[in-house]
């Protein structure tokens, strides 16, 4: 089941795993114990996540996503996050000047978009 969901992704959500990959390898490499920075970016996650599921609100008797409801507030937890973990290492946009941080980051991303490419020709599964 979960193999059929990778090698069903599509190109869009590829890219959205590859944040998170990206952001992981950060957080390894940036960590910081630090309970402000984490709760900080929770409340960012909670008034910004609120204000986005708000803007997209389906209609009362639909069926919400609950992927994208997460997606919602983990997007605005993983932004702040990661600007504080990456504030003053040398950074350029968001790429690490540490080569071989900015080398695991391309390599994760680029395994797993082998590894769904890979998948869906073993499985034979269209993407989504």
């Amino acid at each position: 089941m979960l193999l059929d969901y990778f090698a069903g992704l599509s190109a869009r959500k590829q890219i959205l795993w590859c944040y998170l990959i990206w952001y992981l390898v950060t957080v390894y490499y940036r960590f910081d114990p630090s309970l402000e920075l984490w709760l900080n970016s929770m409340g960012i996650s909670l008034v910004i996540g609120t204000g986005l599921v708000l803007s997209v609100a389906v209609p009362a008797g639909h069926k919400t996503d609950r992927w994208q409801i997460f997606r919602l507030f983990m997007t605005p937890f993983g932004v702040s996050s990661f600007a504080a973990l990456i504030k003053g290492h040398d950074y350029i946009f968001v790429f690490p000047a540490a080569t071989v941080e900015l080398l695991v980051s391309i390599g994760a991303c680029a395994i797993f978009v082998l590894f769904v490419f890979l998948l869906r020709k073993t499985v034979g599964k269209p993407s989504i």
